[in-house]
């Protein structure tokens, strides 16, 4: 087995975090360049970090070297969320998924449906009412908080507690953007500090809805046979956090922003009357723009990815922005053709891993993407839309959630055939 290409420095001096934090894609593709490979070796979190940025590479971490590269138990998710089918690792995650898919699959998500369309219409029924732009960021993401809060909870956004959860769930998400330094003083606590203490709160509003209510989600998941008394709500805590609004918020926002204006008019026309050609297009959204820069891995033992020797030890982080860039699978790799989906990557979804890929993979993908095409299907039947202004810096930032930098305004107005 060969060396890895890069060096993985000397441990704090040589820590790479800072410049990989500030812009991951240049980060990678400088050294993509540099090393003539998709996966080379830097450090991160001051760990010998392994990049994989091949869908080679990024199928074998994490398909056929599922068992080998294990979720990292000192991870800031851990933290934030304790133990749960994201952040256990070999039995115990097996277990959990057994227990939980059958609330992610079949009639459950079925059952769905009707509230997911409601959700909907209450929130974009009238985008084209003042024909002013439209901040579409916070739109979606408002979208998105319904859904989970409504489905997972049975929380509706007329009631106060809502707002109240609403509010916890935006400064437990800031425990995952800062330092993992937990203090308090009087007058100031540390941004993960304070996290810590919206945990504890939702954590409490989840325990009384575990134990009061009954019907939904949450009945569900409450009586389902649970390896520990904590599980449940330490999975609530998971399904009602930012992660998955700020993820549909993320997909939606790159999806209006590639169909945006005339030039894609005939584009948004077809994908309203063809399903198919939606779901390509929602492909090739996933592909260009993931909503995670990616996930991170630790070898349990030494093992081969790419043909590279990865140590013991050794972290390996596969990076969704690359992989799903990669040439050897995607020609044009840049541009966005949903039409590759039905020609030479006809079949070829499982190679995305906006959301995971393997058999630790999102739990909740498929209710991601019903999510997601609900709310692009009204958008199509409902409206047309132009970047307003048209010229506009729509450079995307990549962490936490890739998203323009600055949040793009978009005018709606009723479709010309309405």
């Amino acid at each position: 087995m060969a060396k890895l290409p890069g060096t993985a420095g000397v441990s704090v001096l040589g820590d790479k975090s800072m410049e990989f934090y500030r812009d991951p894609v240049s980060f990678c593709e400088q050294r993509i360049e540099k090393y003539g490979t998709r996966i080379f070796q830097s450090r991160l979190l001051n760990k010998p970090t392994t990049f994989v940025c091949s869908v080679e590479g990024m199928r074998e971490l994490l398909c056929e070297k599922s068992s080998v590269f294990l979720k990292d138990p000192t991870d800031v998710m851990h933290n934030m969320y304790g133990d749960n089918i994201v952040t256990s690792n070999g039995e115990e995650a097996c277990l959990l998924r057994l227990s939980l898919t059958s609330l992610f699959t079949g009639a459950c998500l079925e059952s769905w449906n009707d509230y997911i369309t409601r959700v909907c219409e209450r929130c974009l029924n009238d985008l084209s009412t003042s024909r002013e732009p439209e901040s579409v960021y916070p739109l979606f993401k408002r979208v998105g908080t319904e859904l989970v809060l409504g489905l997972f909870l049975n929380v509706q956004p007329e009631e106060q507690l809502f707002q109240e959860i609403t509010n916890l769930c935006t400064l437990h998400w800031h425990g995952l953007i800062s330092a993992p330094v937990s203090v308090k003083v009087p007058l100031w606590s540390s941004g993960f500090c304070t996290a810590l203490e919206a945990r504890d709160q939702l954590l409490d509003i989840i325990r009384d809805k575990l134990h009061t209510d009954t019907q939904g989600f949450v009945g569900s998941l409450g009586s389902l046979p649970l390896p520990e008394p904590s599980c449940a709500s330490q999975h609530l805590l998971l399904f009602i956090s930012a992660l998955i609004p700020k993820a549909l918020a993320s997909l939606l926002t790159s999806f209006t922003m590639a169909l945006s204006g005339p030039q894609m008019e005939e584009t948004r026309r077809r994908a309203r009357s063809d399903p198919v050609y939606l779901h390509h297009i929602l492909l090739e959204v996933q592909r260009l723009w993931p909503p995670f820069i990616g996930g991170r891995r630790i070898a349990n033992q030494d093992t081969c990815l790419g043909g590279f020797l990865v140590p013991h030890g050794y972290a390996a982080m596969y990076i969704s922005h690359a992989v799903h860039r990669d040439p050897e699978v995607f020609t044009h790799p840049h541009d966005f053709l949903p039409e590759r989906w039905s020609g030479r990557n006809s079949g070829q979804e499982h190679l995305l891993c906006s959301l995971g890929n393997g058999p630790r993979n999102c739990i909740g993908t498929q209710l991601n993407y019903v999510f997601l095409k609900a709310a692009c299907v009204y958008l199509l039947q409902h409206y047309e839309w132009i970047l307003d202004p048209p010229s506009q810096d729509l450079q995307y930032k990549w962490l936490p959630v890739s998203r323009p930098s600055n949040p793009p305004t978009v005018t709606f107005t009723p479709p010309q055939d309405q």
